[in-house]
């Protein structure tokens, strides 16, 4: 009965206009984010003629480059007011994204322009969630942080399993310029519906001196790993999110290449258990409002460890393909729960003060360790053969339960000093 009470209050649970236009202007991005997936491999092999090697090196590289782009940014995003900052990284993801229509249509589209365009994006995505997490904590009282970000991940989710269809549509109608042209536009309608939060926020004090310098790039990571909270969630979120991904490309190899399943079987086995994030986000509050914040934490965090070892065991055939959706379905459930407690705990653990500097460095380090994975594990799918490798993935994952945090502590609710600082 408590769980049935509690997913009411999380479905009737009103947070205000200023976050209802900011959900808003998520689910527009996320769902622009989805339809242009894999838009931009599809125009370097259709258009540009691009070989295997150069493929990688847009999702790879340009992930890594743009990681590394936005390290000073989190420093400078957490002294300035975040609205503008959000409203800013929308249009810079606006503007670089219609270069790649504009230089289409104009004949002159090239790798080079793919691959810059990819490293904007990737530091102007980590600089908009650093300060997305930091305008959220002001936006809302502590209390309905789960709520908020339970509705994120349940739009991330939606939009996961409705974007992609229809990208694939525009793409076959279209082309994937298009997509990218739709994407493009969905950041110009975040930027419009963050604008109209119209919510006054206060300049934030700086502390230190005017001028930033180099120690202070290291100041989110110096955060995390002086809190003993923090840094397990840490280690566990990066490695868990990087072995997991790094087993995504050998997968579309054994399955679209060895065990001969077709594009639209690739396809349906990872969007039909997107509904499982869809069910887990909604129980996430329910489930804290009746087990508490650390066991439910604890619990789908071990819980999304046990699924992906599965996917070694993969055969042909339609027992395959039910296998994959499975563990798949099984594995994006606690993923549903155990996000939104994550991102809130994380959240109340972190001092106002350090919000934008500690999501930047975590956001950063978490796509690095992704693309360096998704590098070594390729060189071992080519040594071991994909279905070792991805074995090998899963046992590992199952060793990040270890890194979540055992015991509980209060969230913070004063600004705390830098650590290593008076």
């Amino acid at each position: 009965m408590r769980s049935r009470q509690g997913l009411g209050r999380l479905l009737g649970h009103r947070l205000g206009r200023p976050f209802g236009w900011l959900w808003a202007a998520y689910g527009t991005s996320a769902l622009g984010t989805w339809l242009a997936f894999g838009a931009f491999p599809l125009i370097a092999i259709r258009v540009l003629h691009a070989g295997p090697a150069e493929v990688a090196a847009l999702s790879s590289v340009g992930a890594a480059v743009g990681a590394a782009v936005a390290v000073p940014l989190g420093p400078w995003v957490e002294f300035r007011r975040k609205r503008p900052v959000l409203i800013a990284m929308d249009l810079v993801r606006f503007a670089a994204l219609l270069t790649v229509p504009a230089a289409f249509v104009l004949g002159l589209l090239t790798f080079v322009q793919l691959l810059l365009v990819s490293v904007v994006v990737a530091a102007a995505d980590i600089t908009f969630r650093a300060a997305s997490g930091a305008y959220l904590k002001t936006l809302l009282a502590a209390e309905d942080l789960l709520v908020a970000n339970a509705r994120f991940e349940s739009t991330a989710w939606t939009t996961t399993i409705i974007g992609p269809p229809l990208g694939g549509a525009a793409i076959g109608l279209l082309g994937p310029v298009a997509t990218v042209l739709a994407d493009a536009v969905s950041y110009l309608l975040s930027a419009l519906g963050i604008r109209a939060t119209g919510r006054h926020e206060p300049r934030p004090e700086r502390r230190e001196a005017a001028r930033m310098r180099a120690r202070d790039l290291l100041d989110g990571w110096r955060y995390i790993l002086a809190d003993r909270t923090l840094r397990p969630l840490f280690f566990n979120t990066a490695l868990f999110n990087g072995l997991v991904m790094a087993a995504e490309p050998l997968l579309a190899v054994l399955m679209l290449g060895r065990l001969g399943f077709t594009p639209w079987q690739y396809g349906l086995a990872f969007a039909a258990p997107s509904i499982g994030g869809l069910l887990g986000s909604r129980l996430a509050r329910p489930l804290v409002t009746r087990f508490g914040q650390r066991r439910v934490l604890v619990a789908s965090g071990t819980l999304r460890a046990i699924w992906p070892v599965g996917l070694a065991f993969l055969g042909p055939g339609t027992g395959g393909l039910l296998l994959v959706i499975g563990v798949e379905l099984g594995l994006i459930f606690c993923c549903g729960v155990f996000n939104p407690v994550y991102t809130t705990y994380r959240l109340e653990r972190t001092a106002n003060d350090r919000v934008a500097r500690t999501l930047s460095a975590w956001a950063v380090t978490t796509k690095a360790t992704t693309a360096l994975l998704t590098a070594v594990w390729g060189v071992l799918g080519g040594l071991l053969g994909p279905r070792t490798a991805i074995g090998l993935a899963g046992v590992l994952v199952l060793a990040t339960p270890l890194l979540l945090p055992r015991r509980t502590t209060a969230p913070l609710s004063e600004p705390a000093p830098a650590p290593g600082r008076p």
